[in-house]
């Protein structure tokens, strides 16, 4: 089963493949995608990265929590289910 973690605090220079392989370490990423702003396609300094099992996704948790990339502390936990919002029209 695969699992999904949020990985915020990010340097806004980090793409997708720097972000696979920065996971790639702690165990075989499905996918990893830094979330861009629509209009000026800048990072937003989060992403997610998918895990093809559990316990690596745990693993990449435990390893690279708090860990330092490019002058900042990564934060990494698992992903939650996105709410509506009420604001969208």
């Amino acid at each position: 089963m695969a699992k999904k973690l949020y990985v915020g605090n990010l340097p806004y220079g980090v793409d997708d493949n720097q972000l696979k392989e920065i996971f790639s370490a702690a165990g075989n990423v499905s996918s990893a995608t830094v979330i861009s702003d629509k209009f000026s396609g800048r990072s937003k300094g989060f992403g997610f990265v998918e895990f093809e099992s559990d316990d690596e996704a745990d693993a990449a948790i435990e390893k690279l929590n708090g860990s330092d990339i490019d002058g900042r502390a990564i934060v990494v936990n698992e992903a939650r289910p996105m709410q509506p919002r009420d604001d969208r029209r």
